[in-house]
C-alpha cells in the first residue's frame, strides 16, 4: 500500500495537469489563437524563429509554439496529429508524408546549404574540396573521427546520402573514428570542436555557433548539399483537431511577400542564413 500511494498521487497530479492544457499543451484559457509548428533544430537554433515569429504575431495576433528537432521525429508528431503545420528540410521525407495523405500540399520557404567543417589539423586533408563524397572517402581512408547526428534528422538523412555516395558503410565504423551522437546540431558541433572531429552541418546553424574551438568550414560548394525547406499544413480531413485556418494564415504569411523579406533580412556578421524561394 506505501508503494501504491505515492503511484496513485503522481496519476492525479498528471491527469490534473492535462485537463488544464489546451490541445496542443497550451493553457486553455489562453486569450490568443495559437498553432504548433514542428520543425527542425536549425530554424530554432539558428534564431531565425526568434526573429521572425515576433512579427507573425504582430500581423496576425496568432502565436506560434515550436516544437524543435530533427525531421524525423518533427514528421512522427505531424503524423501523429499533434501539430498543425510541418516545417523540415528533408524532400524525400516531405514527399512520402504527402503521398500518404498526411498533408495535401507542399510550399518552398527558402534554402540553403550543408557544409562539412573540422578542426584545425584537418587529417584527413579535405580542406578546400567542393566534393562531398570524395572528401568523406579520405575521411573514411585515414580514419579520421567524424561526428554524426545519428538521429533521423534531416541534416542526418541527406550526412547518409553523401557517405552511400562515397561508397562508404559508416555502420561498419560505428563506435569507432564513426560516432553516432544521437542529439542535435548544436550538441553535435559541439562534440566535433571538442573531439576536433568532422561533421556535416546546415550553414545556418554553422553561422550562429559560438563555440567553435578551431572548427572550420572545410568542404563547401557541392551541388548535392542543397538544403530546400518546405512547409506543410498537416491535413486537417485526418485531424479534426488541426487548426487549418490559423495554420494556412502561418504558411502564407511564410511565403508572402513579408514573410520572405524577413527570411531574407535575418543576418548574422552580415550574412544571411537563408535564401527565401517562395513561388
Amino acid at each position: 500500500m506505501k508503494r501504491i500511494l505515492p503511484l496513485l498521487m503522481l496519476l492525479v497530479a498528471f491527469v490534473a495537469t492535462v485537463a488544464l492544457l489546451g490541445t496542443h499543451g497550451t493553457p486553455a484559457g489562453a486569450a490568443d489563437p495559437f498553432i504548433t509548428v514542428a520543425s527542425t533544430t536549425s530554424t530554432e537554433n539558428s534564431g531565425l524563429f526568434a526573429d521572425i515569429l515576433p512579427r507573425f504575431k504582430a500581423a496576425t495576433g496568432i502565436d506560434v509554439y515550436v516544437v524543435a528537432m530533427g525531421t524525423g521525429q518533427a514528421i512522427k508528431i505531424a503524423r501523429n496529429g499533434d501539430a498543425d503545420v510541418l516545417f523540415v528540410h528533408h524532400r524525400a521525407s516531405e514527399d512520402q508524408f504527402m503521398a500518404e495523405g498526411f498533408a495535401t500540399r507542399r510550399y518552398d520557404v527558402m534554402y540553403n546549404d550543408y557544409v562539412i567543417v573540422g578542426g584545425a589539423g584537418d587529417p584527413a586533408g579535405i580542406a578546400g574540396m567542393q566534393d562531398a563524397a570524395a572528401a568523406l572517402q579520405r575521411i573514411a581512408a585515414a580514419k579520421a573521427p567524424f561526428a554524426s547526428r545519428g538521429d533521423n534528422s534531416g541534416t542526418h538523412k541527406k550526412e547518409l546520402e553523401l557517405w552511400r555516395a562515397a561508397g562508404v558503410n559508416v555502420k561498419d565504423a560505428a563506435g569507432t573514428w564513426y560516432r553516432e551522437l544521437g542529439s542535435g546540431m548544436g550538441a553535435t558541433l559541439n562534440t566535433a570542436a571538442g573531439m576536433g572531429a568532422y561533421a556535416l552541418t546546415d550553414r545556418g546553424t554553422w553561422l550562429s555557433f559560438k563555440n567553435r574551438r578551431g572548427l572550420r568550414v572545410v568542404v563547401e560548394g557541392d551541388p548535392r548539399m542543397f538544403n530546400p525547406y518546405g512547409v506543410m499544413l498537416v491535413n486537417p480531413a485526418r485531424f479534426p483537431n488541426v487548426k487549418a485556418r490559423e495554420g494556412q494564415a502561418f504558411i502564407d504569411w511564410l511565403i508572402g511577400p513579408e514573410g520572405q523579406r524577413a527570411i531574407g533580412a535575418f543576418k548574422i556578421n552580415g550574412e544571411a542564413l537563408f535564401t527565401p524561394n517562395s513561388q
